[in-house]
């Protein structure tokens, strides 16, 4: 049994008395050092940690926010330009449709100037014939009837009475035909 109690006394499982007191001291001691100086540290340390990642998730859903945005109003720009593009197509079309029938309207109006044109100097050269066939045919007329008569008609008054009154004569029998 002194054995037992030996034994028991120096027990390398049990630490000594004096062991477990200064033991539970130090225990005690980094338990407060810990606990009041290290542990507002590590936590001060890791909400700072928090808040940062927190800001950056936040900064980041920001920005994706943005870019949407920025996405959502850059693809309302490109269908209102190409709404745009096509108004302008359609107006371009419009005004060359237009212009088209302006040149036509003005290339038919110049046709018709031409056309009138052509029907005044044919009308012109026709009144010029008219004069001169009327002239000429005074002047044969006056020398034929000078030679029937046996006398010269050479008095350009009377010569002209006798042709103008012959013509009309002419005139009005050739539209009595013509009815």
């Amino acid at each position: 049994m002194y054995l037992l109690a030996a034994e028991e006394a120096n027990n390398p499982l049990l630490p000594h008395t004096s062991e477990m007191v200064v033991g539970g001291f130090a225990f005690l001691f980094v338990l407060f050092f810990v606990g009041r100086l290290l542990v507002p540290r590590i936590q001060k340390t890791l909400a700072e940690r928090t808040e940062a990642i927190e800001g950056g998730l936040k900064k980041a859903a920001d920005a994706q926010e943005e870019a949407q945005q920025a996405l959502k109003e850059y693809r309302e720009q490109l269908a209102e330009a190409r709404h745009e593009a096509a108004r302008l197509r359609e107006e371009a079309r419009e005004q060359g449709a237009q212009i088209k029938a302006e040149l036509r309207e003005e290339a038919q109006a110049e046709a018709r100037r031409l056309v009138e044109a052509a029907h005044a100097q044919i009308e012109a050269d026709r009144q010029q014939a008219f004069a001169q066939l009327r002239t000429e045919l005074g002047r044969l007329s006056t020398e034929l009837a000078g030679r029937i008569v046996g006398e010269s008609l050479e008095d350009e008054a009377r010569q002209r009475r006798i042709v103008d009154r012959f013509l009309e004569e002419l005139e009005s029998s050739s539209s009595e035909a013509v009815r």
